[in-house]
């Protein structure tokens, strides 16, 4: 099957006028001056796409980039591991009838000028550096959830797409979706009054990932080199190398930065702050098992804007769900409140629990959609997820897992002091205890850790008096992995 576009073409035009033919035509002026004119971006032009990291999540942008209303061509697969990339590979012949090229090395795509957008579903520590070298490189950017592994990282890939004005997209899909925003606008409407506080729920059952006894072998068809990246290229030291790497502060964030990052966004959204907050303070734990997970399964983050405040929640262990929502969000107004028990689907209630409107309708597609439409128009304007709104919700997720990590352990029978005489948060505290003894944890004979409560500086993105905390905001890169620290 042969890809014939508007570009081809003009080119293969100037061709038969200029009597070339065979293989000496890649000098000729005619041709140039043909591929030039023929500008890709032209709403008949078939934009090419190498998908980056399909052993997951890589899928949906696999399928996202093969609608055919979206006029775009996979040409490439690129994955450190060449044991992942079957149904990849298989998807796209199958749709496009012709099996893309396959790249283990990312820094192949950056070389390749055909290649006109890289989508990036690779693990957290991988999010930014590749972003940033692929703007640098001339490609537009749609890069997964959370954009970044830390706060400073997110910052560097809004600088590269405005520096080198690409289009960079942040997959949360709910920004695009119609049900999602609707209900977000009757929010910002006012029709519930003014939201004081948004609430982000990730209750999303989390197994044990085991215990091993030393390192692990990496896969034989897996680049580990590659594969850490940025990340220092330690012995594998859990079970399974693929998607348990969320647990590990090395290259994850946790359910925070995993599928909480989602609910975060939305929550934001919904109290239409868009910077960071006065302060952040973060409580919880890794409960129910012992296994080589580091990152919390149950986690409560408050942050302060000073006239509202965002309270998020992480429950790994079997839950009952909060207003209907389990993985989703509750804004609570002046006049009623809005529960979003899904990306696309929302429900107003007045403060006495009556349905004033439902809201629904989306699907991803919606998302990779309004992306192309930029990079058409090349207007970051026309995205509904441009990646500055990508760099602070993740930061958001950052900020609660730094106050997190230096926190300190204490008993449950004693009660922080970190949350003041802010009552939501006690409240939200008291209900984890519950859960925790609904899950037979004995909480008398547990400790949970305390985080540090952070005051922070939303314009400089930094840590208010905390040199410590701030030195949180990045992390040493393994050379030559190295995100710069400018643009």
């Amino acid at each position: 099957m042969r890809f014939l576009n508007r570009r081809k073409f003009l080119v293969e035009s100037a061709l038969g006028v200029a009597g070339v033919a065979g293989a000496g035509i890649l000098g000729n002026p005619i041709v140039v001056a043909a591929e030039k004119a023929a500008k890709k971006g032209d709403a008949n032009d078939a934009l090419h796409v190498a998908v980056v990291g399909v052993n997951g999540r890589g899928m949906s942008h696999v399928s996202g980039f093969l609608q055919k209303n979206t006029n775009t061509v996979i040409t490439h697969i690129c994955d450190a591991d060449s044991a992942v990339i079957g149904k990849a590979m298989s998807a796209v012949e199958k749709a496009q009838g012709q099996a893309p090229k396959y790249e283990q090395d990312f820094r192949k795509l950056l070389e390749d000028k055909s290649i006109d957008i890289i989508s990036i579903a690779t693990p957290n520590h991988w999010h930014a550096l590749m972003a940033i070298w692929a703007i640098q490189a001339g490609k537009h950017v749609y890069v997964e959830k959370p954009v970044s592994h830390n706060v400073s990282e997110g910052r560097r890939i809004v600088e590269a797409a405005r520096k080198y004005n690409r289009i960079c997209q942040y997959g949360a899909q709910s920004r695009s979706n119609p049900g999602m925003r609707e209900a977000l606008d009757f929010i910002h409407a006012g029709k519930v009054g003014k939201i004081k506080i948004a609430r982000g729920l990730c209750y999303k059952p989390r197994g044990s990932i085991g215990k091993v006894n030393g390192p692990q072998p990496t896969p034989k068809t897996c680049d580990y080199d590659l594969w850490c990246g940025p990340a220092p290229m330690t012995p594998l030291m859990r079970k399974n190398l693929h998607y348990d790497w969320h647990w590990v502060w090395a290259t994850g964030n946790g359910d925070l930065g995993n599928q909480g990052i989602h609910e975060m966004d939305k929550a934001r959204w919904g109290l239409g702050k868009n910077e960071l907050p006065k302060s952040v303070v973060s409580v919880g734990g890794r409960f129910g098992y012992v296994d080589d997970g580091e990152t919390a399964n149950t986690q409560i983050c408050v942050f302060d804007y000073g006239d509202c405040e965002l309270i998020f929640e992480v429950r790994g262990l079997k839950t009952k769900d909060l207003k209907g929502a389990r993985v989703g969000n509750i804004w609570y107004g002046t006049e009623g409140y809005v529960v979003a028990p899904s990306y696309s689907t929302a429900t107003a209630f007045t403060n006495d629990g009556q349905v004033i409107q439902k809201f629904s309708g989306g699907g991803d597609q919606y998302h990779f959609e309004n992306f192309i439409k930029a990079v058409r128009s090349r207007k970051a304007a026309e995205l509904n997820g441009d990646i500055l709104n990508g760099h602070i919700s993740s930061a958001l997720c950052h900020l609660g897992n730094v106050s997190y990590r230096m926190g300190s352990e204490q008993p449950f029978s004693k009660s922080p002091k970190c949350f003041g005489d802010d009552k939501e948060a006690a409240e939200t505290l008291e209900r984890m205890r519950d859960h925790l003894k609904d899950n037979s944890i004995k909480l008398e004979e547990t400790n949970y850790r305390v985080g540090k409560l952070l005051a922070i500086d939303p314009k400089t993105e930094q840590f208010i008096g905390d040199k410590e905390a701030d030195a949180m905001l990045t992390r040493d890169y393994r050379k030559p992995f190295v995100v710069p620290e400018k643009v």
